[in-house]
């Protein structure tokens, strides 16, 4: 078992849960692996729901409402624009409605394999429907109009009707993209030249020829028929792509969203991870990889080597680029592999490898020849993962910005990388680089590691409770910072958004109980108060000839502030709170249907810092610069816009009509440009260790010039380095016992 939080206890339930299921698991052999192989899916069904039931926090009860629910999300997740199913498909699946905790409970994969079959068989069929309609050219004069609501859409009653919603479909997709809009007004601002992407629409086209006859009187404006034509290619081929990911997908992938309809029902966050996933996830969490540090994209058949991750192996041996084919893969002295068609995942498969070990790629390089590149694989570390800092000067004093992507942690070596290591290190070199203020950036962080946590909240403060962590039917456990030394005593500032969750909600609410530093963001952060663990499945069959069963992330606890109170639902509160662009957008927990509920437990004896006379004011003098910004005034009624916008779901398939409807939109977003156009006319600076690199990595120097550009444009941070300056004027400093008694903080 690999918990996601390894500071924590074991949870001893599973523990004994897995003795027990040792007698009548491990003796589990299945005799042969082919491509479908129900046994495995029956064993990974007994797995899943064995280990759920005995180590979730709060196990759903698996009866006809739990089957109601896993059959309306899984029947979305297999269609969700409803372009597939007929209504006869829906009546068929139907009568399984209320059968699903029965087959659950019996390991029954009728309904399962029903939908999947059938499924397959819409797909085929939907290929034909939709080069049909982009053989021939639409007619944008026709008065019609498409309604992209699809939940409240019904199903289509039969072929007939099913083909038309597939027709309207592709002709919107063909008409405009507000999305090529901003790439579009993006680039002009940037004085490039306006490009049209392939998925780009008919007046997008149009407006681009327009753009080329201003920039050059000799060139011939192409007809409409000719950019009518390009635009249903264009459409085609993005089609065409979309079906082959698709088709890439193996039945065990399919799968393996049915076990997750099942999974979601007990809580959003309880999730199986196929192998790959898993694998995925391990990186996401410790930053790192052994392979040759490439990123891959499938290309029509071929696989494409979309960018080298600075400082691997790839990167360093200066051969394999960004735009390279590959084409064949061998193992060292082994025979080459031709991957041209295969799936993404596979040729993934076959270019990882552990570290030492010799991979040669056969690729076209974009001039059209063909090179073998030999790389010997290593361990990678993916830079975007971790914390990064940066300097800021303001009114003559300095300001430290530490940007912390995700609590990463490396599970499998202690000594590897973590949030909490490299944050501590962060802050000492901007102490000897002479800040008198940090802000911290935690906007967008999902959260990781609870030791992580601990260990930053630590740096802060000299000793005390961190957070309170409960499990179903135990006593609570309160873990603590037990270093009485304090790396950062100063002036100190958390930034958060909608999105900061979990581990990031736990810093900023422990923070802002001890009155440490002040929280500024949105409203509420997400609102993510559990704690799950990862259990590896395969540890439960003994002699499996299946291959990797994957694991199992599932919420065995909840965690609360110190103050006794649950982030769950309600997350973090900010003490000053800043207009947002999403901020009317449902994004939260508390908008999960399945999100466990809010509740709270006995404060832990914990000591405030006190001398924060500053604090009041400080925050009182960002209210109204905010309440008197003209830019966060105009971030608020971008919200409000961007809300309205969501509820907008008809549109017209009529040109003249859809191009009136798009340049109403273009000039009320024209309004909203100057939001990002902003500069706060500060600049950001790497510190020396960094700089040094720079002459090494170059793309890492580009890495950071794009960073310091976008804090330079950033209201938030500017707004953070403000109140960094409010709280100048005297120290911070620590003194008495507000909680309970100072003996009582050393856990026991």
């Amino acid at each position: 078992m690999k918990p996601i939080i390894r500071f924590m206890k074991r949870n001893y339930k599973i523990l004994i849960a897995v003795v027990c299921l040792s007698a009548t698991l491990f003796a589990f052999n299945i005799k042969s692996k082919s491509a479908v192989d129900p046994e495995k899916d029956k064993l990974l069904l007994e797995l899943l729901t064995f280990v759920i039931e005995k180590g979730h926090y709060n196990p759903a009860v698996i009866d006809d409402n739990f089957s109601k629910g896993v059959y309306k999300d899984y029947i979305a997740a297999l269609d969700p624009s409803k372009r597939f199913f007929l209504q006869s498909d829906i009546n068929e699946f139907s009568k399984f409605e209320l059968d699903l905790d029965d087959q659950l409970k019996a390991r029954d994969l009728t309904f399962f394999n029903l939908t999947y079959d059938r499924l397959m068989l819409r797909m085929e069929e939907s290929k034909k429907i939709y080069k049909d309609i982009l053989s021939k050219p639409f007619d944008y004069t026709v008065e019609e109009d498409f309604n992209v609501d699809y939940d409240k859409a019904p199903y289509v009653k039969n072929s007939a009707e099913l083909r038309e919603r597939w027709r309207k479909q592709i002709k919107l997709s063909t008409l405009s993209s507000f999305t090529d809009r901003q790439k579009n007004e993006l680039d002009k601002k940037e004085g490039k030249e306006v490009t049209t992407p392939a998925t780009s629409s008919i007046t997008d086209k149009q407006k681009t020829e327009e753009d080329k006859k201003v920039k050059n009187s000799d060139y011939v404006v192409k007809s409409d028929e000719v950019l009518e034509k390009e635009t249903r290619e264009s459409s085609l081929n993005s089609l065409n792509e979309s079906f082959g990911f698709m088709n890439d997908l193996k039945r065990d992938d399919w799968f393996t969203l049915y076990i997750n309809s099942i999974m979601s029902r007990f809580d959003p966050h309880t999730t199986y991870f196929a192998p790959e996933e898993k694998e995925r996830f391990d990186v996401s969490m410790s930053g790192k990889l052994e392979g040759i540090g490439a990123r891959l994209q499938k290309k029509n058949d071929y696989t494409e080597i979309s960018e080298l991750i600075s400082g691997g192996p790839a990167w360093r041996g200066k051969q394999l680029e960004a735009g390279d084919l590959v084409m064949k893969v061998a193992q060292g002295n082994g025979v080459p592999v031709d991957v041209v068609g295969m799936r993404l995942d596979d040729v993934v498969k076959k270019i990882k490898g552990p570290k030492g070990s010799e991979v040669r790629l056969t690729v076209k390089k974009v001039d059209g020849t063909i090179q073998v590149i030999s790389i010997i694989r290593d361990i990678v570390e993916i830079e975007e993962t971790y914390a990064k800092s940066s300097v800021v000067e303001k009114n003559g004093v300095k300001y430290g910005v530490i940007y912390l992507p995700k609590f990463y942690i490396d599970f499998e070596n202690k000594d590897g990388r973590d949030a909490g290591k490299d944050i501590a290190l962060e802050v000492d070199r901007l102490k000897k680089a002479g800040v008198k203020g940090i802000a911290l950036d935690v906007r967008d962080d999902g959260g990781g590691s609870l030791s992580t946590v601990v260990d930053i909240a630590g740096l802060f403060i000299e000793q005390g409770p961190i957070v309170q962590i409960k499990s179903a039917g135990r006593k609570k456990e309160i873990l603590y910072d037990t270093d009485k030394k304090i790396e950062w005593d100063g002036p100190l500032v958390i930034m958060v958004n909608e999105f900061s969750a979990s581990a990031s909600e736990i810093l900023a609410a422990a923070i802002q109980d001890y009155k440490r530093g002040i929280i500024i963001g949105s409203k509420q952060t997400y609102g993510k108060g559990t704690v799950q663990n990862v259990i590896d499945l395969n540890q439960f069959v003994r002699n499996n000839s299946a291959g990797d069963l994957g694991a199992l992330k599932t919420t065995t606890q909840k965690f609360y502030r110190i103050n006794g109170g649950s982030t769950q639902l309600e997350g973090v509160s900010s003490d000053v709170v800043m207009p947002d662009r999403y901020s009317y957008l449902k994004m939260g927990e508390r908008d999960e249907e399945n999100a466990m509920p809010w509740d709270k437990i006995d404060a832990a004896p914990y000591a405030t810092w006190t001398n924060t006379s500053k604090f009041d004011q400080a925050i009182a003098n960002s209210k109204k610069r905010i309440e008197n910004n003209i830019q966060f005034k105009l971030i608020e009624e971008n919200a409000k816009w961007i809300d309205s916008r969501s509820k907008e779901n008809t549109y017209s398939l009529n040109l003249n009509k859809f191009k009136v409807a798009q340049n109403q939109i273009e000039q009320t977003a024209k309004k909203y440009k100057p939001i990002v156009d902003y500069k706060n006319n500060l600049k950001f600076t790497s510190l020396p260790y960094e700089m040094e690199g720079f002459v090494k990595d170059p793309v890492l120097k580009e890495k950071r010039d794009r960073w310091h550009e976008s804090l330079a444009k950033d209201i938030y941070v500017e707004e953070a380095l403000n109140i960094l300056e409010d709280l100048q004027s005297k120290s911070i400093a620590k003194t008495g016992i507000v909680a309970g008694d100072k003996k009582k903080l050393v856990k026991s």
